[in-house]
């Protein structure tokens, strides 16, 4: 099992905190967020981790990692982030945001759930956001299931009274999973690269639920496991300070 952590982009909203470092590396109970992302990977034998950077990128520079370079973060988004690390996608691997605090307890979830696409969900998201008015819901991944399969992901997708929960920025894909996303993206890289992808304005512009939502468009069963709250996104400075109150060292 390998991990592919997405850590290009500059966490603009975190300004000034991120004027000349990157998101993932603002501490938090005396760790940076990364660091914590990467005890919880190693708590469950992953050893195998690549990283891809861009914004500051020398600054992310932690022993044991594989790192990949995206020299147009600022003009692409997070699916094309990935794909840099495209030769890592050759068996089963977790993908990761690298503004998320999870549990190895979590990790171990998804390790041993065996459906080719699995998506880690929060299904009691909207506590998430009680007082959270710099990050509204209406940002929320949200997901909608149907006959306990993942059917809508994405922002302003899932209407919040029809969503199963939210998805947090984790999840695995197992070697035929990879091949199918890999297959796909190269398919609409070549057809239509600059045309509108899922709710993005292009490929190039794409978050990684549009790609899931393509996936299950062409008939991909992506499953969902399901988590209760122990998980925290740092988005913004109040996100900063909730999660640096919860992790007081």
């Amino acid at each position: 099992m390998k991990a592919i952590i997405v850590a290009a982009g500059p966490g603009s909203r975190l300004n000034p905190l991120t004027n000349e470092r990157p998101k993932c590396l603002l501490q938090v109970g005396g760790k940076t967020i990364l660091e914590r992302a990467l005890e919880a990977l190693r708590a469950n034998g992953i050893e195998r981790i690549a990283v891809v950077r861009g914004y500051y990128s020398q600054l992310i520079d932690y022993p044991n990692i594989t790192y990949y370079e995206n020299p147009n973060y600022r003009e692409n988004n997070i699916l094309r982030s990935l794909f840099y690390a495209e030769r890592e996608m050759d068996d089963d691997f977790i993908f990761s945001y690298s503004d998320i605090i999870f549990s190895s307890e979590t990790v171990a979830k998804l390790i041993e759930c065996e459906a080719e696409i699995t998506v880690t969900v929060d299904i009691n998201w909207l506590q998430h956001y009680d007082g959270r008015d710099l990050h509204p819901i209406s940002e929320a991944e949200l997901v909608k299931l149907e006959n306990g399969q993942v059917v809508k992901i994405g922002k302003e997708v899932v209407r919040p009274d029809e969503a199963h929960g939210e998805f947090i920025g984790l999840a695995k894909f197992t070697k035929s999973g990879a091949e199918a996303m890999r297959t796909a993206y190269h398919r609409i890289a070549e057809e239509r690269p600059a045309a509108p992808f899922q709710h993005a304005a292009s490929l190039e512009k794409a978050y990684m639920t549009d790609m899931i939502q393509e996936l299950v468009d062409n008939g991909s069963l992506v499953q969902s496991i399901d988590i209760k709250g122990g998980w925290m996104e740092i988005d913004t400075p109040q996100d900063l300070e909730r999660a640096q109150r919860q992790f007081i060292t």
